[in-house]
């Protein structure tokens, strides 16, 4: 890899900019955080903190006024943003990456899609979560064989907030692009297409259960995927008792596995992949079990060793791709393909119908 470091203008600077995509960019090979836009005071001055050596502007413009400067530009602002800001870097000739959702609509998602090759300019979409322990472990079971031919996949992204924060990711305006289903729900459905393919028929139930909540905090999908799995997934702030995040069953065992990726825990207490060698693992009492005819919480089945989680591993492929014409790990056309089943659930959940996609 050449010794210029690619240059990255980061748009946003609260949860998703300063947990994760900051500490990432500036611990990735090839990439250099160059400039950080937040308007922001205390933001600001946090970054400066955070990243001695980073450029601060105040917005988007002013950032896009020196776009020759720069080789990438992230997106990590609120959802209604991603459209808007993602269609200026591709126009002022910039490759981007966005933080899911991609778009409010899978609509606005493919005309971005279609800028981008137009361009031809790099559209990458922040999942994360293809890189959590989790994931990967259940990936290469799959891969393996070890569980058969996979007949159920249930996967939860459950928390116990039962008081509202208030903010954009709560508001109940559609304009904002806020709730479960396009938030945590981005994440479920990502995994379970990348998984087990396309979706033919959707199914949800959106809830809004908290005093003062304006939308959606607590939602289930049931997907039938085309090669026969469903999937049933889970989102929620209301769940005072939290169920596994993955039971997989199929024609020879299942797999169970309890708790989080410990990455995103680790960012926000301040540690780096770069600092440590054992990143992204966690203890053998928090492994998953594979078996078949037993509980897991009697001790059925046989522990499997996690694979370590990555996050790094996202920011170096698109490093990989802007200097070496690598694959893009998160297409554009691949969010777009999670959106229509988002927004198939948005109107199931509604009308109280059945969606055929």
């Amino acid at each position: 890899m050449s010794a210029t470091p690619l240059r990255v203008g980061l748009v946003g600077y609260g949860l998703a900019g300063s947990v994760f995509h900051a500490p990432l960019i500036a611990t990735t090979e090839g990439l250099t955080l160059d400039t950080v836009v937040t308007s922001n005071p205390e933001r600001q001055r946090q970054a400066r903190a955070e990243h001695p050596d980073v450029r601060v502007a105040a917005s988007p413009d002013e950032l896009l006024a020196r776009a020759a400067d720069l080789d990438l530009l992230v997106v990590a602002s609120p959802n209604k943003t991603h459209v808007p800001l993602a269609t200026a870097a591709l126009k002022a000739g910039l490759p981007v990456v966005v933080d899911k959702p991609l778009a409010g609509t899978a609509a606005e998602a493919r005309e971005l899609a279609a800028l981008a090759e137009e361009r031809g300019l790099l559209l990458s979409v922040f999942q994360n979560r293809r890189w959590d322990n989790d994931f990967l472990t259940l990936r290469r079971l799959l891969e393996d064989g070890e569980l058969g031919d996979v007949w159920r996949f249930e996967s939860r992204f459950e928390r116990w907030r039962p008081q509202t924060k208030g903010g954009w990711r709560e508001s109940g305006d559609p304009a904002e692009i806020g709730g479960l289903l396009y938030d945590l729900g981005s994440h479920v459905v990502d995994q379970a297409l990348v998984l087990f393919g396309p979706v033919t028929q959707v199914y949800a139930e959106a809830d809004v259960r908290r005093p003062g909540a304006e939308t959606d905090d607590d939602t289930f999908l049931a997907l039938t995927h085309a090669n026969g799995v469903r999937s049933h997934l889970y989102v929620s702030a209301t769940t005072a008792q939290l169920g596994p995040r993955f039971r997989v069953l199929g024609s020879k065992a299942g797999y169970v596995k309890h708790g989080l990726d410990p990455q995103e825990a680790a960012l926000r207490e301040g540690r780096r992949p770069g600092d440590e060698a054992e990143w992204g693992t966690e203890p053998e009492e928090l492994y998953g079990r594979l078996g078949a005819g037993e509980s897991p919480v009697t001790g059925g089945g046989s522990p499997v060793p996690t694979v370590p989680g990555d996050y790094p591993a996202y920011y170096a492929a698109v490093a990989a791709a802007l200097r070496d014409g690598g694959p893009n790990p998160v297409t554009a056309l691949e969010a777009t393909a999670a959106l229509d089943v988002l927004e198939a659930a948005r109107r199931s959940a509604r009308d109280g119908v059945t969606v055929t996609l």
